[in-house]
């Protein structure tokens, strides 16, 4: 290792405790998503705060985890720390429908442009690897919007783990960019798979039967994307460009499915912009050169979705409205996830030559007591993906292909994929509305 940077990693190393008494008071700090999230960092913030060592701060986070949850969102911090989520989940959710956090709606790939023009960022923090010889260290699992706070932050403070992979791509920050450096050696947290529905089963199956030899694909986590994954296990020569890479695109690289040799844009190459799953997957990223992680601006582009052949996108719904309204962030006003890159993927991938993007949800909630296929979406929910964007709908009972048809016969269509016990009621309801 070259010593220049070996002296200076260690002039800037330090305890947690002492780099979060560099965050000056009133700071807007933002930092990475799920498992790039620094713990020893937001432990000592927490401290700090609790101790009344430091005030006024504002922290930002697309998807804060388990550290979060346990530190800077404590309750009794609220009237210190007020914390602005980018993506509503289960470590913030109950913060947000309490109102003591906030939400910011944003595109995923605009994010980035977002910090570094219209939210003030005066502190960066994330998890990275060790240092190389050329004094770099990677961003790993969480290169997203994480890439650019790093580098507008007037304090940038890096909390290296010897679990962090180091990835390919876009990812890399050099020992002179950093202000601090703390050490900590905690395994990264890892997302359970789930166990899959027959709901997943029928959904993954109708979706991979179209999907293409030789297309792009972009998947997220749970059961429909895990089922979808499954049933690609015979097709041949698929690509990867996804923002969130997953346990189930290593059994697919593995297995010798997800080649990319007919990818259009970075062939032989699996792009994604974050990463979490289990242990075994971020081993895998280690150092893996057919893996790229690069800025969310880039990957969730739309534009350059679109330069992919048959790009295949797959994500969630809450609810479908029989006009195709897609809601996939809120269960009416309550605020549930966020746009994340639904909007960008779905566009991207009309755009894509041969490309396709489906929305999948389970025909019912509540145990079965509620439709999600409804004649209009229920009061307050937020319209995610516009009905003129939406491409193909997926439940447990079939596909939709609502592009080029009229209202009317989107209802038709939708009132297909709904459970045969609301279907009744929602044909009575369309010609109240003017559909039948």
């Amino acid at each position: 290792m070259n010593q220049r940077w070996r002296d200076e990693y260690q002039r800037k190393l330090t305890s947690p405790e002492d780099a979060a008494k560099l965050i000056p008071d009133g700071s807007s700090i933002v930092q990475p998503l799920i498992a790039g999230e620094p713990p020893a960092i937001l432990g000592a913030i927490a401290d700090r705060a609790r101790s009344g060592g430091v005030s006024n701060l504002t922290m930002r986070a697309l998807l804060p985890f388990s550290a979060t949850k346990a530190t800077v969102l404590d309750p009794e911090l609220k009237d210190v720390i007020r914390w602005d989520s980018l993506f509503v989940g289960g470590a913030d959710r109950d913060a947000v429908a309490e109102g003591r956090a906030a939400f910011t709606p944003n595109f995923f790939h605009q994010v980035p442009r977002l910090l570094s023009e219209f939210i003030p960022v005066d502190v960066c923090i994330a998890t990275v690897s060790p240092m190389d010889k050329h004094g770099y260290m990677s961003l790993g699992v969480s290169v997203d919007y994480t890439s650019t706070a790093a580098r507008v932050a007037e304090l940038l403070i890096l909390e290296v783990n010897e679990h962090m992979p180091r990835t390919h791509g876009r990812s890399f920050i050099h020992i002179t960019e950093a202000s601090a450096i703390v050490e900590n050696d905690n395994p990264l947290p890892e997302l359970p798979t789930p166990a899959l529905r027959p709901e997943d089963e029928a959904i993954g199956k109708y979706i991979a039967e179209m999907v293409p030899n030789g297309a792009t694909i972009q998947l997220g986590i749970g059961g429909v994307p895990n089922a979808v994954a499954q049933y690609l296990g015979d097709h041949k020569d698929l690509g990867i460009h996804s923002e969130m890479f997953t346990d189930s695109m290593v059994d697919l690289i593995e297995d010798g499915v997800a080649t990319g040799v007919n990818k259009a844009l970075h062939p032989r190459k699996a792009l994604f912009t974050f990463a979490a799953g289990s242990e075994r997957m971020y081993r895998f990223l280690d150092d893996n050169p057919y893996c790229e992680a690069h800025p969310v601006s880039y990957t969730n582009s739309p534009d350059v979705i679109a330069q992919n052949n048959e790009l295949i996108s797959v994500n969630a719904a809450i609810e479908i409205d029989f006009s195709g309204q897609c809601c996939a962030e809120s269960i009416g006003p309550l605020q549930f996830s966020g746009t994340g890159g639904q909007a960008d993927f779905v566009r991207g991938a009309f755009n894509s030559p041969g490309g396709k993007s489906f929305l999948a949800l389970y025909s019912t909630a509540r145990s079965g007591e509620v439709s999600r296929i409804v004649p209009t979406l229920t009061p307050g929910a937020v319209v995610t993906t516009p009905r003129q964007d939406v491409h193909y709908v997926v439940s447990e009972f079939g596909v939709a292909m609502l592009k080029g048809k009229s209202v009317p016969d989107r209802a038709k269509a939708l009132i297909s994929l709904a459970h045969p016990k609301f279907r009744d009621e929602l044909t009575a309801e369309a010609k109240k509305l003017g559909y039948g």
